[in-house]
């Protein structure tokens, strides 16, 4: 059972990572990716009625993209973590996605290129559906970082400061071992993904990027944050040339989409109203339009 004392000085940490319900027990790591998931399903829907959308559709593209992201998140985790999973029988660890270890762009890739495949599928329109699904992606993200706190994993460098978070002895780095506050980084990717989901949606109501360049703010949004978040972390992670895997690949996120926001000249887009839900419902639109007329008139 899960018990938390509050405090002024640091924030602690549950004292277990289960959550038990009547005779069941369930871990708390996954029922914050369950709750993020969630989460960003009713915002996409709600975004996509709001474009004149099927929010079946919405559900839909979930179906097949929810456990695609969780295979790519674990794929990613496992590939650029694969030192702790190359021992004898320690590739059977690889399938253990409840003890963590989910690698959020792993997530978004799969997740993405699979969304996309069902979209085209169906006849919807890629650019409408993309922005209108997009701010879901960081919202899912913020909730589902707080399973880390409760598995307390994924924090960072000893402080002092008041909002520093309290980590049992067995789950410390060996070099911090007489430390024992450290700096929630899951706490601070899950306030820097909620703003950026904020200012997606601000962006996309004003109308001023061309249709389908959400994801390139979100991409250089959320490798900005999770640039100088991860260069905070201490727990063991793959290295290239002496830097953090999720460095590297925060710095190829930054850069591919600025270059991509620039040679697409995606700002100053004036947006009259959102795009329609499918390629057909946006071709018939004129014809509507032109037998509307005469009945305007009389």
């Amino acid at each position: 059972m899960i018990s938390y004392i509050p405090s002024l000085s640091y924030i602690p940490s549950p004292s277990s990572s289960s959550l038990a319900i009547g005779p069941a027990t369930l871990r708390v790591y996954g029922l914050m990716l369950a709750l993020g998931i969630v989460a960003g399903l009713i915002l996409a829907q709600h975004r996509w009625v709001a474009r004149k959308g099927d929010p079946e559709q919405i559900t839909l593209i979930a179906v097949w993209v929810v456990p695609a992201g969780l295979v790519g998140a674990r794929m990613y985790h496992v590939l650029t973590d694969w030192k702790r999973y190359h021992y004898d029988n320690g590739w059977l660890e690889a399938f253990a996605i409840w003890k963590g270890g989910l690698g959020i762009p792993g997530a978004v890739a799969v997740g993405m290129l699979t969304g996309l495949l069902v979209v085209r599928n169906q006849g919807i329109n890629r650019s409408s559906i993309l922005d209108a699904v997009v701010p879901s992606l960081p919202l899912g993200q913020a909730i589902g970082r707080f399973g880390n706190f409760f598995n307390q994993e994924l924090f960072g460098l000893p402080t002092n400061l008041p909002w520093g978070v309290q980590i049992d002895v067995e789950n410390r780095p060996e070099k911090y071992m007489n430390e024992a506050t450290f700096h929630p980084t899951f706490l601070y990717e899950a306030i820097w993904n909620s703003i950026l989901c904020v200012v997606l949606i601000s962006l996309d109501r004003r109308r001023v990027l061309k249709p389908g360049s959400l994801f390139a703010i979100y991409a250089y949004g959320y490798g900005l944050g999770r640039l100088w978040i991860e260069a905070l972390r201490v727990d063991s992670a793959s290295l290239i040339l002496g830097v953090r895997v999720n460095i590297w690949m925060s710095l190829a996120l930054i850069i591919g989409s600025l270059l991509y926001l620039i040679r697409s000249r995606a700002f100053g887009h004036q947006q009259v109203k959102p795009e329609t839900q499918t390629e057909a419902h946006q071709q018939a639109e004129p014809e509507t339009q032109i037998e509307a007329a005469p009945e305007t008139v009389t």
